[in-house]
């Protein structure tokens, strides 16, 4: 098992450097941080008492290292959960927030558990997560792996702008559902033709 700072290191490596993409609700974003990040911390890099892209600018590595664990491990309890589903949700908290928990929490429920889809990891959440885990080992996190998927999907159905996360240029996987993906086993990887079967509808 990685330790969690291997798994940030390894969440800091997919993550890009300084963007600030008019189509993404994130707003200016750097290392997977954002803006609205910074501003709910309430952090000010260039103590100008405001917390503004330049700010976002100024983030470093090892500060947004620092951010994932305290803030998208620590703080919600990641490390509670099974060990089998940490990585993949921990990544999934970086790249959607609580959005991670809510994935999780609807695919117990489709698996029979009656949860409250509410993105908080409380003691409900945990005990029906680690039920999945014992019950199905080997197959828990490739079933979050593929609910998250579908999640990055239905995103991109519901909001065109957003349609380019999930698909390049030219037709093939967009950074979404390659970064899903590296979290599933290699035999539930969609093929380029079932991808494009898939994303055929937004033209």
């Amino acid at each position: 098992m990685k330790s969690v700072e291997q798994i940030a290191d390894e969440i800091l490596a997919r993550e890009g450097g300084y963007v600030n993409d008019p189509d993404d609700p994130g707003g200016a974003t750097k290392h997977g941080v954002t803006i609205h990040t910074l501003r709910r911390l309430g952090i000010d890099l260039t103590g100008d008492g405001r917390t503004t892209a330049e700010d976002v600018r100024r983030l470093t590595r090892a500060q947004a290292r620092e951010i994932y664990l305290e803030h998208y491990f620590r703080r919600p309890g990641l490390g509670r959960l099974p060990e089998v589903l940490q990585a993949s949700v921990f990544d999934m908290y970086v790249n959607a927030g609580s959005n991670a928990i809510r994935v999780l929490q609807r695919l117990l429920n489709d698996m029979g558990e009656t949860l409250t889809v509410d993105g908080v990891l409380g003691p409900m959440t945990l005990a029906a997560a680690h039920r999945a885990a014992e019950a199905a080992p080997h197959h828990i996190a490739d079933a979050y792996g593929i609910a998250r998927r579908n999640y990055y999907y239905a995103l991109a159905d519901a909001r065109p702008a957003s349609r380019k996360y999930a698909r390049r240029r030219d037709g093939g996987k967009g950074g979404w559902i390659v970064r899903a993906e590296q979290f599933i086993s290699p035999r539930f990887h969609l093929t380029e033709a079932e991808h494009r079967a898939r994303t055929r509808a937004w033209g």
